[in-house]
């Protein structure tokens, strides 16, 4: 067993957005083909505190180099408030020959940088040859500033960003961030959400909503919404976009925006391709230049298997993390049990 920590994780990460932006795109590739299994999410609520939840994601990802796990990931929103981290998460992998765990994996940065490299992608599939001069960011948290560091990756001329948060002090705190992180971007603060709609064509939502709250009225005509945080978007607006998700089923479960809407509606039929099939280039798009897209990935766990697999391969090849002997008990020997 090997137990690859935070530190470890980042080293492998940091500076590799193309390489991860490739492996997101190979796992829903590997998707759409059928090659993969993927179980609906485990949520463990609380009953005496709602909002909390602890999710697990079960998956195996096909292909050249087949991987087996899941992912253990909590959301606890009032950790904010106490200076802590939303989200912390572990990622199990499984031999795929004897089913034996092979590795432990720090698994929030994975699942924040494969939620960053799979919005960036949709974004990039769908902008085609027109790349975004600005990007809006509404939630100014961990997920959206990942967010940015994918899409100055895929767009490299990005030049400006807007954002937004309900809590100014946090949307002060990200902008300068950016600033330190990125000086040659132009970054402003939108005093309310109206005007962070309207002042872009691309937008991401990152939020800790638990209900929808707005419409897209005030985005611009063709808009790209990135809908990562899923339950932002009234269900109106949602039938009244062309909708691109990661899995149909997956996300029309949990009371997700898209769930409402087919609640409402009585079909899926307002969903009109997915990531993968965009991938691929299997994907037609109704043809209106001034309809609003928006992207509302579930989140699938084979996104988590092909980044830890990734990272449990370089630990190894780096002499990363903690190799710990005598984790899983002794095997009898092949002759045990049998007659002599």
């Amino acid at each position: 067993m090997l137990i690859v920590p935070h530190a470890a994780v980042a080293q492998v990460l940091d500076a590799a957005e193309p390489q991860i932006i490739s492996l997101v795109r190979q796992a829903y590739q590997e998707h759409e083909a059928g090659r993969t299994a993927v179980p609906h999410s485990i949520f463990l609520r609380f009953p005496d505190n709602p909002s909390n939840r602890i999710i697990g994601l079960p998956a195996y990802l096909g292909g050249a180099e087949p991987a087996a796990g899941m992912k253990w990931i909590s959301s606890f929103p009032g950790n904010i408030s106490s200076g802590l981290a939303r989200a912390s998460a572990a990622i199990v992998l499984n031999s795929v020959v004897n089913g034996h765990p092979l590795a432990l994996i720090e698994g929030s940065l994975i699942s924040a940088k494969r939620t960053a490299a799979s919005a960036a992608l949709a974004a990039s599939l769908l902008a085609g040859d027109e790349h975004p001069a600005g990007v809006t960011l509404i939630g100014t948290g961990v997920i959206n500033f990942e967010v940015l560091r994918f899409l100055t990756t895929v767009f490299p001329e990005l030049a400006a960003v807007t954002v937004y948060d309900h809590d100014p002090v946090r949307a002060t705190a990200f902008a300068t961030r950016v600033r330190a992180w990125r000086p040659g971007l132009r970054v402003d603060i939108a005093a309310a959400l109206a005007p962070a709609l309207a002042a872009n064509r691309l937008i991401s939502f990152a939020t800790t909503a638990g209900q929808p709250h707005t419409r897209l009225d005030d985005a611009q005509p063709g808009s790209i919404v990135l809908h990562l945080s899923l339950r932002d978007l009234e269900p109106a607006t949602i039938r009244e976009s062309v909708n691109v998700v990661d899995d149909v089923d997956h996300v029309c479960r949990e009371q997700t925006s898209v769930h409402l809407a087919e609640q409402v509606a009585g079909d899926r039929n307002f969903i009109h391709a997915t990531i993968g099939q965009l991938a691929m280039g299997t994907a037609e798009l109704p043809a209106k230049p001034d309809d609003r897209i928006v992207v509302s990935p579930f989140g699938l766990g084979v996104l988590d298997l092909a980044l830890a697999a990734h990272v449990h391969a370089e630990a190894r090849r780096r002499g990363l993390g903690l190799a710990m002997d005598g984790f899983l008990p002794d095997e009898e020997p092949a002759s045990a049990g049998q007659p002599g």
